[in-house]
């Protein structure tokens, strides 16, 4: 069960907007599990996502009519549900000419607006509709992008891009829909961005500040944390 709240280094009070700019969820994105073949293998996949109209409610495990493929490595109650900005679209269409983008070409389950990894923190506590959320970490993502964009490459393109999205923990179940107004219901006090998470993860792992923060993140699953630890370095006898 996870800490309450307070312990987790919330700052309560009424919610709060980024620069005042609207928040909301563009598309609601779902997809079931599908047996594909890449490469010679037959692999089996979620990534292939499409928006669907109405609510949809969302558990501690899923978005309804979305499931995930491989739960050793997706999944999971940390990784409930994965969003990504709207925001990066722009760029990926620069990068990527001639295309096609819809709505959770990258696997999201929410098209979100308003949000960036460089101002959500690891810890932060959302509202949409009748759920509640919690940030959880960065997206590393697998080979399974690369066959939904039909380019190996796209792994890399898409670190190194550092456009991320992020995967949200479940509070409170409820119901949501693509037109949902985004809200904070407390900032982590940590002040851990998840581009911060994803910069020390690929970047940045000489940062031993950052590093020892990190990994004393309460809401940061333990896995990250148990990563960033062992990189610290010992103290000088």
């Amino acid at each position: 069960m996870r800490e309450p709240a307070a312990t987790l280094g919330f700052a309560p009070g009424r919610p709060v907007t980024l620069d005042d700019g609207p928040m909301k969820l563009l598309s609601i994105n779902v997809g079931l599990p599908q047996e594909i073949e890449w490469r010679g293998q037959t692999v089996r996949t979620s990534i292939f996502k499409a928006p669907v109209g109405g609510r949809v409610h969302v558990t501690r495990l899923n978005v309804e009519c979305d499931r995930q493929s491989d739960l050793s490595v997706h999944g999971g109650s940390d990784k409930a549900v994965y969003a990504y900005p709207s925001e990066h679209y722009a760029f990926w269409r620069k990068e990527l000419p001639g295309t096609e983008l819809p709505w959770g070409m990258f696997g999201e389950n929410f098209t979100t607006e308003g949000l960036l990894e460089r101002n959500v923190h690891i810890g932060d506590r959302l509202r949409a509709g009748s759920a509640e959320f919690i940030v959880t970490q960065p997206r590393m993502p697998c080979f399974k992008l690369g066959i939904r964009f039909g380019r190996p490459d796209m792994v890399k393109r898409f670190q190194r891009s550092g456009r991320t999205g992020f995967y949200l923990a479940v509070l409170q179940e409820g119901d949501v829909a693509a037109g949902d107004s985004l809200e904070f219901i407390a900032r982590d006090t940590h002040g851990i961005t998840v581009a911060d998470i994803a910069n020390l993860f690929m970047a940045d792992a000489t940062n031993q500040d950052l590093l020892r923060r990190a990994s004393d993140l309460p809401a940061l699953p333990e896995g990250w944390r148990v990563y960033f630890r062992e990189r610290l370095w010992e103290p000088d006898a």
